[in-house]
Parts: C-alpha cells; sequence; structure tokens
C-alpha cells in the first residue's frame, strides 16, 4: 500500500447515478494515510434517494470509518450539495470533524481549505456550476457512461461530454478563471501561501500572481468524471488520476506479458 500523509477528495457525489464509487473504492483500499480531507460534496443530499444508494457507495463510508479508527484524521468540509450538514458544524469526535473550512500549517506553510461554492455568487453571480451539479448534469453523465462502455468495447479511449461543453462555453472559461484567481486574492490577503478548493470539478495545481504576491491555488477534481485527487508525501503535493493509474497498471500487464 502506498503510504501518504494528507489525502484531499472532494466531490464524490455519493448517492448519484455519476459517482465512481467502486473505482473510489479501489483508491482507498490501496493506500494508508495519515489526514483525509473531504472538502465538499461527499454525500449528494440535494438527489439523495433512499431508492438508489448502491453497496459501493456505502462501502466508501466504511472505509472512511475504518480508517478513523485505525488512527487517520479526517475532516469532514461541507460543500453546497451537502449543505445542510452546515447547520451542525463544528461537531469534533476523536478523529473526526465536520467543519466549513480548515486552516492546517504543513511543512511552516499555511494551507486553507474550503469547497468554494462560496464564489458562485461572488464571481460574475455565476450559477453555471451550480447547474451542471443538479439533475441535468446526472443524466449527462449517465449518458456518458453509456456511450463510453460502448467506445471502450472498440478499444477507443473515454470521451466526456459536460468537460466538451465547459471548454466550448465561454461563460465556463471565464467562470473557473475567475474562480481560481478569487481564490487566490483572498488567500493572500489572508497570508495563506496555499488554498485548496473543489467544486468546480477541475484537478489542478497551478502558482497564481496576485497583486500582493504569489499563491499555489489547487483543486482536487472530482469522483464523477476526473477520478482525481490531492496527495501530499514526502513534502510535495501531486495529483493523482485513478484513469491514468488503470492505464499503466493496464500498460504494465501488458508489457509482463509480451516478455513471457
Amino acid at each position: 500500500m502506498r503510504q501518504l500523509d494528507i489525502l484531499v477528495l472532494s466531490d464524490l457525489h455519493l448517492g448519484t447515478f455519476g459517482s465512481h464509487a467502486e473505482e473510489l473504492l479501489e483508491y482507498l483500499q490501496s493506500i494508508q494515510v495519515k489526514t483525509i480531507i473531504l472538502n465538499g460534496d461527499i454525500i449528494d443530499i440535494w438527489q439523495f434517494k433512499k431508492k438508489y444508494f448502491p453497496d459501493a457507495h456505502f462501502q466508501v463510508l466504511n472505509v472512511l470509518i475504518e480508517k478513523i479508527c485505525q488512527g487517520t484524521h479526517v475532516y469532514y468540509l461541507t460543500g453546497n450539495h451537502d449543505d445542510l450538514l452546515r447547520r451542525i458544524s463544528p461537531i469534533k469526535l476523536a478523529n473526526f470533524q465536520l467543519v466549513d473550512k480548515l486552516v492546517m500549517e504543513i511543512d511552516g506553510k499555511k494551507h486553507w481549505f474550503f469547497h468554494g461554492d462560496v464564489f458562485d455568487s461572488l464571481v460574475n453571480h455565476s450559477r453555471f456550476v451550480a447547474r451542471l451539479g443538479g439533475k441535468g448534469y446526472d443524466l449527462l453523465i449517465r449518458l456518458n457512461r453509456l456511450i463510453n462502455n460502448i467506445l471502450k468495447a472498440f478499444g477507443r479511449p473515454p470521451y466526456s461530454f459536460s468537460k466538451r461543453v465547459k471548454a466550448s462555453v465561454k461563460k465556463a472559461a471565464k467562470f473557473i478563471s475567475d474562480f481560481e484567481n478569487t481564490a487566490a486574492e483572498l488567500a493572500m490577503e489572508q497570508a495563506y501561501r496555499y488554498v485548496v478548493c473543489g467544486h468546480i470539478h477541475e484537478p489542478v495545481i497551478k502558482s497564481l500572481n496576485t497583486e500582493e504576491g504569489r499563491v499555489i491555488y489547487m483543486n482536487s477534481g472530482d469522483w464523477v468524471e476526473s477520478l482525481t485527487s490531492l496527495e501530499y508525501a514526502h513534502g510535495k503535493w501531486s495529483i493523482y488520476s485513478h484513469h491514468d493509474a488503470r492505464l499503466n497498471h493496464e500498460m504494465s500487464h501488458l508489457e509482463d506479458k509480451v516478455l513471457v
């Protein structure tokens, strides 16, 4: 099992058809980690239905609880799809904390973690991402998954409908850019070197310059399309991609077969 100091996950959207809970379960069972930060939209309360919460979704929660019992510190930061939890936050139970935001000093550098939905009203009053996160987005993901299963059967790479939509809609591209810059500016005002968000389903680690200085902006992506997380180990942040990890695993097995 890979050893990690910190793991950041966001936008799991458990309880929806789009959530890749089986892949997430596979990932969680492959790592040992000291601290897990769940940065919002973990359980999708907006679309929660008693009729749809598959075993794999329950198993993800079970694994997280097991890790808490084994000594892993878990911070659950509330997001817009699980905003009902903001009525009862903050809560601390042993190694588990429910909070709306988190400031953590990592190797002497201040990190500011929060989901990011607050920017929906601050950045151009845009509700684009919120609309994508609703029922229409869930239906698009279900259709996308069907198409990708067909593509996989023919040996073709997967295709993302929503990423194509976001890339082609100027308003969406501007929202993402403004979201990142706003996060960086607010972080710099409060003397935070790193700002870490979720919400917009765009995994990235980048350096952004503001009028007051440079900030490292990071986004953990999601487990609906990107299947990504942020990992901190050996004093360095990196983006984990489950798609890339699977591809590398498959290529390794293929090379083994060729060598045999």
